[in-house]
């Protein structure tokens, strides 16, 4: 392993460089954070793209990624030591880009990783001892609809429970379950004695969140799909909770569960079927009177994909466009799609009044949006804006043709306050889940960067 410490801060491009085909010229600024140290981890496949996570939990550090091998596997280390240790996990992926791997840590220090499904049997690991991660083993949760398993996610409600969410079923035809870790018993149990989300057969809906927002509020948004056909998306919709099992509205308005899309109080924009939303391409921001605002793309009355603005205001949600483009952007398909030539970044704030917003687009290239937080107009200040990384990590360094960078930031909490980690690895994009053929590019090298503001 090596460790390579930088004094200064790296000059950065101006906007994510997510290809080698997308870099931009350098601006004058440094970044908002700089490198202060990078530690290599593993190598790890390169031909596809799969989602890892990196979690800091008080003074120890953990990361669920597949090995060269593509084992699924867990490395763990002091912050203070160079010093990984490993876990492997009896799970394989193949070349399916759902397959990402997630973690959390309970009330009591025990290490929970799930990952590797695409509808299929439920695959659970837990620590038997804190913090070691040599203890982890298989188990089930509540052994109740886990035979078709896809997006697990793991989150903390209000009282800082252990909350164990996921699809049941399939693209087109699915519901939401919700589990709650007991941390006494070590035992899972349903949060809600119902699904919270339902389909009802006829379809299923593509979860973002919940997040909890600085507000206290935890926040949902959604679209609908009526099959595993990526054009099929509709209706943009949104919900909040304070305890992960009362949700209502934007409004206040109370809602019964399962949520149903004939709850017309949850729809955001009613955008039907082909009207140019993909799962992915909302994204949530909350603003300075803890409003939620939610940014999206889909087609206009003439078919030209433009890029919106959704808040909600006086009992109903407006919405605005920020874009004049003139071009279609067509997608359709099933599998992991990538990119579909359109992509919009989480929203973050330049200044105490104005927002920014970052875009790709198969016709106009990459660049920004910025946007006035009162009116969520299209803001015409001029100014420099500066990326969060340093150009060593936006940027692609591997030779071989299509290669990407791909990132996860910490899903857990760094003790510094100044401090952020990341991990870094570099590989092709998704492949609608199938195999590539060769040639195909050697193993890239997992990094972990510490930066600091």
């Amino acid at each position: 392993m090596k460790i390579r410490f930088i004094v200064v801060l790296i000059t950065s491009a101006g906007l994510v460089c997510v290809s080698q085909g997308e870099q931009k010229k350098a601006a004058d600024e440094s970044s908002k954070f700089g490198i202060v140290e990078s530690l290599e981890i593993a190598e790890v496949p390169s031909d596809f793209r799969v989602g890892f996570s990196l979690l800091t939990s008080g003074e120890t550090q953990y990361v669920a990624y597949y090995d060269k091998d593509r084992r699924m596997t867990v490395a763990s280390r002091s912050l203070d030591s160079e010093k990984w240790n490993y876990q492997v996990l009896p799970s394989k992926v193949g070349w399916d880009s759902h397959n990402y791997v997630t973690m959390a840590v309970d009330g009591a220090g025990h290490l929970h990783v799930s990952g590797n499904m695409h509808v299929v049997p439920l695959i659970y690991f837990r620590t038997g001892k804190a913090g070691d991660i040599s203890t982890l083993k298989q188990f089930p949760m509540t052994r109740q609809d886990e035979g078709r398993v896809t997006y697990p996610k793991f989150v903390h409600d209000a009282e800082g429970r252990l909350v164990f969410h996921y699809r049941d079923g399939g693209s087109g035809k699915g519901r939401e379950i919700y589990n709650v870790y007991d941390t006494k018993t070590r035992t899972w149990s349903r949060l809600l004695d119902q699904p919270l989300v339902d389909g009802e057969g006829k379809m299923n809906a593509y979860m973002n969140g919940p997040v909890m927002g600085p507000d206290g509020w935890f926040h949902m948004h959604w679209v609908w799909r009526d099959s595993p056909d990526c054009a099929t998306n509709h209706h943009l919709s949104y919900a909040r909770t304070k305890d992960l099992i009362h949700w209502e509205s934007a409004f206040g308005e109370k809602v019964g569960l399962p949520i149903t899309l004939d709850q017309k109080e949850l729809w955001v924009d009613p955008i039907p079927s082909g009207g140019g939303i993909i799962n992915g391409g909302h994204k949530l921001f909350i603003d300075s009177q803890e409003n939620p605002v939610i940014f999206y793309h889909k087609s206009d009355a003439a078919g030209h994909m433009q890029i919106y603005a959704a808040r909600p205001e006086d009992g109903k949600w407006r919405s605005g466009v920020l874009t004049d483009w003139e071009k279609p952007v067509p997608f359709s398909g099933r599998g992991s799609i990538g990119f579909v030539g359109i992509r919009i970044s989480d929203a973050s704030r330049v200044n105490e009044d104005t927002l920014i917003l970052n875009y790709s687009h198969k016709d106009y290239g990459s660049g920004y949006l910025l946007v006035d937080e009162k009116t969520l107009e299209r803001s015409r200040k001029q100014g420099s804006v500066r990326p969060d990384y340093p150009l060593e990590i936006r940027q692609v360094q591997s030779d071989f043709p299509g290669m990407q960078v791909q990132r996860s930031e910490d899903i857990g909490v760094s003790p510094d306050d100044d401090v952020r980690y990341l991990i870094r690895w570099e590989s092709l994009g998704s492949n609608r889940d199938r195999p590539r053929q060769p040639p195909l590019p050697e193993p890239d090298t997992l990094e972990l960067y510490k930066l600091r503001e």
